[in-house]
């Protein structure tokens, strides 16, 4: 293999050297001084994300199974940022006592998913895809339960990797029809030879009820909820967008390329998804207390907005996709933040627990309140502008009520975000949270977050970019 070849697939590689690094720092590095791997693991991966933005050639490997264009590296891009901020928000946490000897574990465990997701998004069949979805989905479980003497975490990983394994089976019997079916497991193939036979439709009931699981589409969702309270918060916010983004991604890819044929299958079986994610995950929202639990159902609800943008199955759809998605991960990132630094201080996880936040932590109920409103699609932040361009992909198609039940939606969405502002802002506490003095990282993980919610709404060459780049699908 030339060295060209190598840099076609040069994110994955990069990926694996941080891995291995990290490893022989991790065995290298005494007990007492084992922090220093937290510093090294972030430069590194600060530097792959770096060289992610550096123009590299295209190109295809492996007969067809792995193939690389210039929007799959935006993907990938997309997911290095998210996944900076989930380390850099991971510092304070990292460094508690009883994490001591775990902490390498964590970086490598992430960067193995990460590696996945990439090989997933840059697959050419369906073999390099299960292997990626299957490489992605195995850590995952394990950093569920990375806090094992809690029950939660525990009880969070057991549930995710049983789910993990059905879900995985039913994607896996629906691989085997498509090629039982076809002849082939590459995406071209099967795209040429794909129909509406019963057989070839029930192979794609199968595949979309393997891939809803991942998204967390209603009635595949009821996993959620409890791995997202009983998981660490840094790997539920990990899981809620890094891992929901890749799955969409490849999602949209193989809805376009492969099963373009029974576009008016799978675009009627989304509307009715849709209109079940939005409206399920909004209504269980508003019971919510835990606000780990909160926000995983608002993330459900966020997956039915995501299929408006997949609904259109054009070059505005894949747009509308993937820049809603790189909005979703500064805002559910900058809300898990929040979350985040005032567990680690006080353990803490309670909407009532923030009454009268504002009056002790002013700049932390800001940035939740824009993350909050980014959510729900309040102008002028970045989620206003997401959620306009997949209304107006559904629109593109004439699906005019859907989009009707979806502002509905989301108003019903901005109610329980207020909620959860109105105990900040104006309800009052004997004992609120005290002051959180938050250290350099837990700042910095925010600016990012907060930066991005304002800047990329207003960002029109970047939505223009992922446009150009869009017409390869």
């Amino acid at each position: 293999m030339r060295l060209e070849n190598f840099l076609i697939m040069r994110q994955e590689l990069l990926l694996t050297l941080v891995a291995l690094i990290v490893l022989i720092a991790d065995l290298a590095i005494k007990d007492d001084k084992k922090r220093i791997v937290i510093p090294i693991s972030i430069v590194l991966f600060f530097l792959v994300t770096v060289a992610g933005f550096i123009p590299a050639s295209e190109g295809i490997l492996f007969g067809g199974m792995y193939k690389s264009t210039a929007l799959t590296i935006l993907m990938k891009n997309i997911l290095n940022v998210g996944v900076l901020i989930v380390f850099i928000q991971s510092v304070t946490w990292l460094k508690r006592d009883d994490l001591q000897n775990k902490i390498s574990e964590y970086f490598i465990l992430i960067v193995s998913t990460l590696i996945g997701m990439n090989f997933m998004i840059s697959s050419g069949d369906f073999l390099m895809f299960y292997l990626g979805l299957e490489t992605a989905t195995i850590p995952i479980a394990a950093l569920a339960a990375y806090e094992k003497f809690k029950a939660k975490s525990a009880e969070a990983g057991i549930k995710l990797i049983l789910s993990s394994a059905l879900s995985s089976g039913i994607l896996l019997y629906g691989l085997s029809m498509i090629y039982g079916t076809t002849g082939s497991i590459y995406f071209a193939d099967v795209a040429a030879s794909f129909g509406n036979t019963p057989l070839h439709v029930l192979a794609f009931i199968f595949f979309f009820a393997g891939m809803a699981f991942k998204i967390s589409l209603v009635p595949f969702h009821l996993w959620t909820a409890d791995v997202y309270e009983g998981a660490p918060i840094n790997v539920t916010s990990y899981l809620s967008v890094i891992s929901k983004g890749a799955a969409v991604f490849i999602f949209t890819i193989i809805l376009y390329t492969v099963f373009s044929q029974i576009a008016y299958l799978w675009r009627e079986l989304l509307v009715i998804i849709s209109l079940l994610t939005m409206t399920v995950g909004n209504l269980f929202a508003i019971r919510q207390q835990n606000l780990k639990r909160f926000l995983a159902f608002s993330s459900i609800a966020q997956a039915g907005f995501i299929l408006l943008g997949i609904l259109d199955g054009s070059v505005l759809g894949m747009t509308s996709t993937v820049y809603f998605v790189m909005i979703y991960i500064f805002s559910n990132l900058g809300a898990f933040g929040v979350v985040a630094a005032v567990s680690n201080m006080t353990n803490k996880e309670n909407m009532d627990d923030y009454n009268g936040f504002y009056r002790t932590n002013p700049k932390l109920s800001l940035v939740m309140m824009l993350s909050l409103f980014s959510l729900a699609g309040i102008p002028p932040v970045a989620g206003f502008f997401g959620k306009f361009f997949l209304f107006t992909a559904a629109a593109h198609q004439g699906y005019y009520m859907l989009v009707l039940v979806a502002v509905l939606n989301a108003t019903i969405s901005l109610y329980y975000y207020l909620l959860l502002i109105k105990a900040m802002f104006i309800n009052t506490s004997d004992n609120p949270i005290a002051r959180i003095n938050s250290d350099f990282s837990t700042k910095l993980g925010l600016i990012i977050c907060v930066v991005g919610i304002f800047v990329i709404g207003f960002a029109s060459p970047l939505y223009e970019l992922i446009r150009s780049l869009s017409f390869g699908f």
